[in-house]
């Protein structure tokens, strides 16, 4: 089914063009409708990437998007993509739990670093540049002790973990924590290779915007879903890979003991906070959560989905984990409040109109098991030893 959007009243053109990187993907080609109906033109740097886009270029790339295929680790196409270009929404990302270390950091440190470079030493004028970050670059949430208060956690080590100790403890008293909102002072930690590919560039936009004068901006995404979120994709995207699962009779697999927690933000109001930072000369310079300040447990997500697609199948928990995995994450979103942000749109909305989407895309496959036996060759997955017994092995 066809959303490439081209009727309608056109817009003037107000004089801006943006150019969005990974535009054809979840939060990209949300950027790109919002920028379309602000009356910007806009330019598209997609390499269409077939473990997210199977199928080519999707049809929800509107028609009035100058689209060009490219890499972001190929100068060539950066120069191509930046020419002309007044701000720049800088999405694209290898992202996920995938065994890969140096795509990682191919593709988003070295690619960030490159399109830096290049607006500097061609000295492009550049109004501003937005970057996704992300809420992995925390090195744990924050939490409360009942008798010592608050805390940021450090990174579970694997023998905890493999003795099924899946809580953050207090480092005080050793006590588990009560997970409270994180803000942006937060650790910065990258106990993956996602996260520190994560934190690799935005330290270097931030740095490079201090330093070339360039404004510029972090925003660190809680989890996002929404519609065109990939269904072909195994290794990102809670609520996709659930949902692949569910529709084919299987149980969505949840690591720990299900009681972990997440964010989950609408790519609507994703792409709102984009473009509230894009105006808004207060936000130069900074880094922000995006999210909606409240968290679910994933085992219950799991739940609630397949009660929304009416299957009766439990979550199966494996007694397995994934070191450098956080055990919650719940954004405090009050700095980016501060500007005028509010997410509108709430989880079981916003579930619904994901599940609409689903609806259209016909038959839906599962990649998720194939996926899953590669991730625990390569140690990326382990299992614990059941619960209450000690010596678990990695």
């Amino acid at each position: 089914m066809s959303e490439r959007t081209t009727t309608g009243t056109p817009v003037p053109w107000d004089g801006t063009t943006a150019l969005v990187t990974g535009g054809a993907g979840l939060i990209g080609s949300h950027i790109v409708d919002a920028a379309l109906a602000r009356g910007w033109r806009v330019r598209v740097l997609d390499n269409l990437e077939r473990q997210t886009h199977r199928n080519g270029r999707p049809d929800w790339v509107d028609d009035r998007v100058d689209f060009l295929r490219g890499d972001v680790r190929r100068r060539a196409d950066w120069e191509r993509a930046l020419a002309g270009v007044d701000i720049v929404f800088h999405e694209a990302a290898y992202g996920g739990y995938m065994p890969e270390i140096a795509k990682f950091i191919s593709v988003n440190s070295y690619g960030t670093a490159l399109m830096l470079e290049t607006i500097r030493d061609r000295n492009l004028p550049i109004r501003k540049v937005v970057m996704a970050s992300s809420q992995a670059v925390y090195n744990e949430g924050a939490y409360a002790c009942p008798e010592h208060g608050h805390f940021y956690g450090t990174t579970r080590p694997v023998a905890q973990l493999a003795a099924s100790d899946y809580h953050v403890h207090c480092p005080r008293c050793d006590r588990p924590g009560e997970p409270v909102p994180t803000d942006e002072a937060a650790p910065m930690g990258g106990e993956n290779v996602y996260a520190i590919s994560k934190a690799d560039q935005e330290r270097l936009l931030i740095t490079w915007g201090r330093s070339t004068g360039v404004p510029v901006v972090a925003l660190r995404y809680s989890c996002t879903y929404g519609p065109r979120q990939s269904l072909f994709n195994p290794y990102t995207g809670v609520i996709a890979i659930f949902c692949t699962r569910l529709a084919n009779g299987l149980p969505p697999v949840v690591y720990e003991d299900g009681r972990q927690s997440r964010d989950l933000v609408f790519v609507g109001d994703v792409a709102r906070a984009n473009m509230l930072v894009a105006d808004d000369d207060r936000a130069n310079g900074g880094v922000f959560n995006v999210g909606t300040g409240q968290a679910v447990a994933i085992g219950d997500l799991a739940r609630l989905l397949a009660d929304r697609l009416g299957v009766g199948i439990e979550p199966e928990i494996p007694g397995e984990f994934r070191p450098g995995e956080m055990r919650a994450l719940v954004s405090d979103i009050s700095k980016l409040a501060a500007l005028g942000f509010r997410p509108v749109t709430a989880l079981e909305t916003g579930i619904g109109h994901y599940l609409d989407w689903i609806g259209t895309q016909g038959t839906i496959a599962e990649y998720f098991g194939a996926a899953e036996r590669r991730l625990r060759k390569r140690q990326v997955v382990k299992r614990a030893a059941p619960a209450g017994v000690a010596g678990g092995t990695a």
